[in-house]
């Protein structure tokens, strides 16, 4: 899918939007994880880093202790790696019909939860995640346990939390609250004509005679 909206994503983000779609599905929320999902991996790795420096240097003649210094920082730099290519390959995509997280470096995973079939969604921030600018969503579907469930480090967490509720909860977004399928559809159906009875509407009984 193109347009304008699409076209000023990042291109890791507008290229998982335009493979895992659908051609009239347009994204409202693109974002990766919050940068502080770094801090961890990163304070591991400094303190990986010094430990295989100091080996290193510790006694430049000793071969063992030198190549294992060699292999701590190979390790750390493999490590971080990883842990960075993770959050700039990993996505949280929303559409008018469902949440999509796209994980995964070498092997792309695609998670996918019909906003229609979401029942709760709780929003909440740590004093870090306040001072940082990050939170916490869990979403609720029908007591299923699923890998949506749970999302950490989510930045800008309430304007996401408000986008995301007005789409659950409100007509004028066309989103869960209109009906359709889990694939983005709309599911219109056919529709009877004006002045005729509805589904909805009660069936009229037999006339009753009058005494």
């Amino acid at each position: 899918m193109t347009g304008p909206g699409v076209d000023r994503l990042p291109t890791r983000a507008r290229k998982d939007v335009e493979k895992y779609l659908l051609p009239r599905e347009e994204p409202v929320v693109v974002t990766r994880r919050h940068w502080a999902v770094l801090i961890e991996p990163t304070a591991k790795s400094l303190l990986g880093v010094l430990v295989g420096g100091w080996l290193l240097v510790f006694d430049p003649n000793n071969r063992v202790t030198s190549s294992a210094g060699l292999l701590v920082l190979l390790a750390v730099a493999v490590y971080f790696g990883l842990r960075f290519a993770e959050w700039w390959m990993r996505h949280f995509i929303v559409s008018r019909r469902r949440v999509l997280l796209t994980s995964g470096v070498i092997a792309r995973t695609v998670t996918l939860l019909p906003l229609r079939r979401i029942t709760d969604l709780t929003w909440s921030e740590t004093v870090l995640g306040q001072l940082l600018g990050y939170g916490t969503f869990r979403f609720e579907s029908a007591g299923q346990d699923q890998a949506l469930r749970h999302l950490t480090y989510m930045p800008d967490a309430q304007t996401l939390y408000r986008q995301v509720s007005e789409l659950l909860f409100s007509n004028d977004y066309g989103g869960a609250a209109i009906g359709g399928d889990d694939e983005g559809n709309d599911d219109l159906g056919p529709r009877p004509p004006d002045g005729e009875r509805r589904d909805t509407e009660p069936i009229q009984g037999p006339a009753l005679p009058q005494p």
